[in-house]
């Protein structure tokens, strides 16, 4: 080998190796990237578990109606024992045993599990302590059903105030009208453009009240080309974004109902009907009469709008609220309808509190 061949070799090794150290210190910067992002993806029985950045990215609310009767029960029994049992924990558990699944072997397997709670056989500090993905499940399902139930007060035909615990959260329509629905969660939508039914249509008569399903702030009023007349509902934790859309035409809003309105549930804030699919307002382009009501989770404010949007099958959850519905009373001479009796509920005073406001922010149907 002459001296021009040596050269061009040793240039090539020296080439080489500093590619080589060029690889591992991008292999080093990545992996360190991930460790600091506190980025964590994992598949548990295909359930995508996704937190990036200290905040849940996706939710699959997978708990049936059987999981949610059988946790809330165990929660209402248990309440003032000595061995209270909180139906949010106690799902979370049972996904967390399960990868998110509710057949009829998870139904046993939280059963067992609520027996030697209440029993004060376990705690949950001991059924959980091995649970890798417990927290996740504990996080996500109180985001989506944590405002649900608790203490309120219910008024009574005398006009008296008793104190209740249980389910404060409400069915979306109003007792004793005719309804039909099947879980349609996912299937497609050709409107504007190719995407998925992200909610949960309930099919009715035009007029039919809709009730707030829990206590919030109103933050969205007004005309969507794709949902018409439509209300966006904010629980106070901000977990939480009940979207209500396809509200009659001409008169889809309860009287006073205004962006910023507090709304405490179980008040009626609008009417179904069938406004939508169109860029101009007030147009019936929906040919069946519906209400579509949707649940969004938020952990983060830029979840709210956007591609990392969270919404969840609520199928079951409705099936689950028809065991706490409220009656309307028409309005005699208008088009409106009121609740028939009030509650009381703590979470509308803390806030109302908490913000320093005088009620003048409440519907009429709450003051």
């Amino acid at each position: 080998m002459d001296k021009g061949q040596r050269a061009r070799y040793l240039t090539r090794i020296k080439k080489g190796i500093l590619a080589e150290c060029v690889l591992v210190m991008l292999a080093a910067v990545v992996v360190s990237g991930r460790q600091s992002g506190k980025e964590e993806s994992r598949i548990v029985n295909n359930s995508v578990l996704s937190i990036e950045n200290d905040y849940i990215k996706w939710v699959d609310f997978t708990v049936s109606y059987e999981a949610l009767c059988c946790a809330y029960d165990w929660d209402v029994r248990s309440r003032g024992t000595e061995h209270e049992i909180c139906w949010v924990e106690l799902l979370a558990y049972t996904a967390a045993k399960t990868g998110g699944q509710f057949d009829k072997s998870a139904l046993k397997t939280m059963e067992k599990a609520a027996k030697a709670l209440f029993e004060g056989e376990k705690t949950l500090d001991e059924l959980t302590e091995d649970l890798e993905y417990y927290s996740y499940y504990r996080e996500a399902y109180d985001a989506a059903i944590g405002g649900l139930v608790g203490e309120y007060e219910e008024e009574c035909e005398d006009g008296s105030y008793e104190q209740r615990y249980g389910l404060k959260g409400y069915f979306p329509l109003a007792r004793g009208f005719d309804y039909t629905h099947y879980d349609d969660f996912g299937v497609s939508r050709s409107y504007g453009y190719k995407r998925q039914h992200l909610g949960h249509d309930m099919m009715g008569l035009t007029g039919t009240p809709i009730m707030a399903v829990e206590s919030g702030i109103v933050e969205a009023l007004g005309w969507n080309q794709y949902g018409g007349w439509r209300i966006g509902l904010r629980s106070f934790d901000g977990k939480r974004y009940y979207y209500y859309a396809h509200l009659r035409q001409n008169y889809p809003y309860a009287e006073g109902l205004a962006e910023g309105s507090i709304v405490t549930a179980g008040d009626v804030i609008g009417y179904m009907g069938h406004t939508g699919y169109s860029a101009k307002e007030n147009v019936n382009n929906i040919e069946v009469t519906h209400l579509h009501w949707g649940l969004q989770l938020i952990f983060d404010e830029s979840q709210k709008e956007g591609n990392n949007e969270i919404w969840i099958d609520i199928y079951p959850l409705t099936r689950f609220l028809s065991k706490h519905t409220q009656t309307a009373a028409k309005v005699e001479g208008t088009k409106e309808w009121k609740r028939t009796n009030r509650i009381v509920d703590p979470a509308v005073e803390r806030y109302m509190q908490e913000n320093h406001l005088t009620g003048n922010e409440l519907t009429e149907s709450n003051r």
